[in-house]
Formats: C-alpha cells, structure tokens, sequence
C-alpha cells in the first residue's frame, strides 16, 4: 500500500513542480547570472531532459554534478535548491516541532470530543445535545486560517494573553495553534462519537444488561463505550494524519518553525527537492498511521483479532 500511495503522491506533486511557470536553474543564480551560466545551471540539473526522464531520476537517483546522489528509492533527495542543506536533515529537524502541535491539537480534540459525544448520546434531541450538534457544526465548517485570525485578534490583539507568534520551547504560545488546529478535529470526533454511541445504545446486549438491572454508568461505559470507540479511533487515526498536513496554513499564520511552514517556503521559491521530500514524508507518515490505526483494532476489540486469526488459519489448512 505505501509504494501505491508515494508512487500516485510524488507522480502528482512532480507533474505539478514541472508545468509552473518559474525555473530552479534561475532561483539559484538569482537574476543577474549570464545566460551563458543559466544554460549551464540547467544543463547540470537536468532540467533539459524530458519530464519521464526527470521523474525517474528523482525516483532512482543519480549523480548529480552539483546537489549530490538523488533517488527517493535510495533515500536520498539530495539537497535543497535554495539553502544547499540535505533535505531529510531539513525534514527531521521541523517535522518534530509540526508533531508537537498535531499532537497537542488531537488531544485536546479527543479529552472534549469523546466527554462530550457520550453525553450528547445519553441525552439525544435535548437542548444541551442540540446546543453541542450546532457548535460541532460550527467548528467543522469554519476555515482555519478564519479561525486563527479571530484568537489571535481577541487574544493576543485586545486582551494580550497569549501571544501571536508561536514558538515550539513556549508553551503558553502554543496555546492559540493547537486550539485552531483542534477546532475542526473536536468538532468530527465528538459528532462520531455520538453517533455510535447512539448506535451501540441501540443493540441487543444493551438492553439485556439492562433488564439485568445493571447501573447506568456501568451500561455506558463498560458494555458500550468499548464498541462505540472503534470508529471513534479510525476517524481519531486519519484526523491525526490530516493534521500533520492541514499544519501548514496554522504554522504559517503564527509563524511557527514546523514542517508546514518549511513546504510554504519551498513552494513559493520553488525548491522542488525540499517540496518532494517534504510531501513524500507525510504521506508515508499518513500510511503508517493507518497502519498503526488497523492494530489499535485489535486491542480495543478481540473479536477482531480472532476473527483475523481464524481467516489465516483457514488459509493456512486450505494450503
């Protein structure tokens, strides 16, 4: 499933790189070079050569003349057009600090959504429910960067008790990015939470543990809660990978120095190694929280753990 998807992502990213307008071989010299330079300068980043060509040298790798041995395959995207630096030494140097809010933002998201789901769901069509279904709403359609604007404006502008730039040693100043990062995340898991658990509520063993005069608390979270989780952490997995792309307008706003501000930069000097590279990174960390997200079933129900174990055993009596 990775090579599919980093194959499908790079292919996208590198025909998009390829068809705009500006010119790596200028954004290196810089305008004052000699055309005689310039010829050069593309001549020796390859940049002559057509774009299937291109494509698989970036893929395989090769030695270039001026940025080093490239190849995505091989582990090396050589270094960026503009700061000359390794790529992934760029990559692994900010991509902590874009963890540290993309952690921060589901946290927060899932220590209200969840609460608030299972209360919602223990009270459906009331006027606290209703109240909690329009604020979701809200929270889910509002833009980021609108979002970033109103904290910052209320809270660093007028009352000054957060500031607007974000710093990753802060913590006070990581308050604001992690809360915008988390609005919209809050708002999708406290809706899926409620909806299964209204669903859960609903099912046979519920109400025999019920009839079985068991407290109501004990009901909830015992017998239901566990079932209802499921596609709580299937939502909660792909939230986690979206935030750690969805970072980069909430880096960029507060000024924070994680990986999205890093891909900006990049695309708007046109560093298509550091663009690559960067973009390649998410999307195999995306993956790999997938993955992660298809073992954590088997831990909050066994059942999927046996049913699994029993496919392969089946298969393996039929071989």
């Amino acid at each position: 499933m990775l090579i599919p998807v980093l194959l499908g992502v790079t292919f996208i990213v590198f025909s998009l790189m390829y068809i705009t307008p500006s010119d790596p071989a200028q954004i290196v010299l810089g305008a004052n070079a000699s055309p005689a330079a310039y010829k050069q300068m593309r001549e020796d980043m390859g940049l002559n050569a057509p774009f299937i060509v291109q494509y698989g040298r970036f893929l395989f790798g090769y030695k270039h003349p001026i940025f080093g041995y490239r190849g995505l395959f091989f582990g090396d995207l050589g270094r960026s057009y503009v700061s000359n630096r390794i790529i992934f030494e760029v990559i692994f140097n900010s991509f902590p600090n874009t963890l540290i809010l993309a952690i921060g933002a589901l946290s927060l998201a899932l220590i209200l959504g969840i609460p608030i789901g299972i209360f919602s769901a223990t009270k459906p069509y009331s006027v606290v429910d209703m109240i909690f279904t329009v604020l979701a709403l809200l929270g889910a359609s509002m833009p980021v960067f609108w979002i970033a604007m109103v904290l910052i404006f209320i809270f660093s502008i007028h009352l000054h008790i957060f500031p607007a730039i974000s710093n990753p040693n802060n913590f006070i100043s990581l308050v604001l990015p992690i809360i915008t990062l988390s609005l919209s995340s809050l708002a999708i898991i406290m809706r899926m939470t409620r909806s299964s658990m209204l669903e859960v509520m609903q099912q046979d063993y519920i109400r025999t543990a019920r009839v079985k005069g068991m407290d109501e608390r004990t009901v909830v979270f015992k017998h239901g809660l566990r079932n209802a989780l499921i596609p709580v952490v299937t939502v909660a997995g792909l939230q986690f990978g979206g935030l750690l792309g969805g970072a980069v307008l909430t880096e960029k706003i507060f000024s924070y120095p994680g990986l999205g501000s890093i891909m900006v930069d990049a695309i708007y000097q046109k560093d298509t190694p550091q663009i690559l590279g960067s973009v390649c990174f998410v999307a195999i960390t995306f993956t790999v929280i997938n993955l992660a997200v298809d073992i954590l079933y088997g831990f909050i129900d066994p059942r999927i753990k046996s049913t699994f174990s029993t496919k392969k055993k089946l298969v393996r009596g039929n071989q």
